[in-house]
């Protein structure tokens, strides 16, 4: 047999047809436009397809979870509460799209834009499942199911008899995942947000400005532990996918916000575990590299705007050049070679005092300067400089559009809206993701999931919602 750690270019297989070979004689760039191809996604296969999820879940993380899987390819079917829904079509901005047809007694509320991209792509039936006479339709569907992800509090479903010790009776190949704030442990009855997590993480400590230059521990403004919360897992289902391939059985995941927030600390916690040093918070600037971080530049590029998010914060430039070579023509760009003789080696440069030094130096020669001119001035010395974008120039980015990542959608309830899911987690050359839909209303598919899919008489699922139990 061949020694499989032997492997030479001179003996792989080559092209096999003409179309193959000048594919081989593509330069990379057109090579991964051809192969990607952003707005082709739906007429190649998803990896993902045939894999069918339920998702009792509600706001952010444990929704994206879900969601990542249904771009993918399966078929997720999202259980909301009866008329009111997933309480976060009610706590994001506007709300301005009153598309709520079941809904009979809150009027003037609907779904709103920060219930975008969380649960793109699902199938949305309503159930109250822990009243008994739900119980069959819910058994049935966990039969017909790979998996379940469920956020309530920490034993929630055990009481309801529907947690993972329960459900593996009726599915042994059965994937169950609970996410929430601590999860097991002293702390198990705490709920948790965003903030939270990044709070009780120790991540918000270490994010902002530090009191010396008078300011104060921030949180990211995004939900950024919920995305990133809701990816990781996805990840961890794929690994129990994985899993159930070699061993027919399912699994249980437990999955805590708290947690997943620590990972973002990086080197913080050795840094204590080896020295005993608390890392402090540096705003914009790098403990570790300097010059590496973010100016403010004297003037606008947008001076005219009326709105004054653009006419006022468009002045804010990333600057690297921390490696001796480029901090030195830094210094000679900003007439500063006194900084240079000064701090010549990067130990000398991320010292406190120094970095108070040249930051101050280099807003003071920004200060009759626009954003772009900063960045153009640098870059065509060959130093590393960006601008920080707002939302708008995001949008507008060549870059972004052409590799898909920013797009619009006809969603064909909500419209025409501009989104950034599903293309901003890598491209996939055979099996990429896509969003087909955003969201639908609630218990838009109770007729397909409970009818058509589960066998119920019509009758049974009117019986059903005039009883508010759907």
């Amino acid at each position: 047999m061949k020694d499989q750690r032997v492997t030479r270019i001179e003996d792989l297989p080559g092209p096999k047809s003409q179309g193959e070979l000048e594919e081989m004689k593509m330069p990379y760039e057109e090579y991964c436009r051809k192969v990607f191809s952003p707005g082709q996604e739906k007429t190649k296969p998803e990896s993902l397809k045939g894999i069918r999820w339920l998702s009792t879940t509600m706001y952010i993380f444990t929704p994206h979870s879900v969601a990542n899987l249904a771009e993918l390819g399966a078929e997720c079917i999202k259980v909301e509460m009866p008329r009111m829904g997933d309480p976060m079509r009610h706590t994001s901005p506007f709300n301005e799209c009153y598309l709520y047809p079941l809904h009979d007694s809150r009027p003037m509320t609907g779904t709103g834009l920060g219930f975008t991209n969380a649960n793109s792509n699902e199938y949305y039936i309503t159930m109250d499942y822990h009243v008994p006479e739900m119980k069959e339709a819910f058994y049935r569907l966990v039969k017909l199911s790979d998996g379940l992800t469920e956020c309530y509090r920490p034993g929630t479903f055990d009481r309801w008899k529907q947690s993972y010790r329960y459900l593996q009776e009726l599915n042994p190949r059965f994937i169950y995942v609970w996410g929430g704030g601590f999860g097991y442990g002293p702390k198990v009855f705490g709920g948790s947000y965003d903030i939270l997590g990044q709070a009780h993480a120790g991540l918000a400590s270490v994010t902002g400005f530090h009191e010396d230059f008078g300011g104060h521990c921030t949180k990211h403004s995004n939900w950024c532990i919920d995305w990133y919360s809701g990816t990781q897992i996805t990840v961890a289902i794929l690994a129990a996918l994985y899993w159930r391939r070699k061993t027919g059985l399912g699994t249980m995941i437990e999955f805590s916000q708290v947690q997943a927030a620590t990972r973002c600390l990086g080197y913080t916690v050795p840094l204590y575990g080896r020295f005993g040093i608390v890392r402090q918070r540096w705003g914009n600037w790098d403990t570790q590299l300097c010059v590496h971080g973010i100016i403010l530049c004297g003037k606008s590029d947008y001076p005219d705007e009326p709105n004054p998010q653009l006419k006022y914060e468009a002045r804010y430039a990333v600057v690297s050049a921390f490696n001796d070579p480029d901090f030195k023509e830094l210094c000679a760009i900003i007439g500063r070679n006194d900084l240079w003789d000064q701090y010549k080696t990067l130990q000398d440069r991320v010292r406190p005092q120094a970095q108070i030094a040249i930051y101050k130096a280099l807003e003071e020669w920004a200060a009759d300067k626009t954003r772009s001119q900063v960045v153009k001035t640098l870059t065509d010395a060959g130093l590393l400089a960006m601008p920080v974008m707002n939302d708008k120039e995001v949008y507008e980015c060549e870059h972004f559009r052409q590799r898909g990542t920013i797009r619009w959608l006809d969603d064909p309830v909500f419209g025409d809206l501009l989104i950034q899911s599903g293309y901003s987690c890598g491209l996939m050359s055979k099996t990429p993701r896509r969003v087909n839909w955003l969201w639908r209303p609630v218990g838009a598919d109770n007729v397909k999931i409970y009818h058509e899919m589960l066998g119920y008489p019509m009758s049974k699922i009117e019986e059903w919602y005039e009883k508010n139990l759907i």
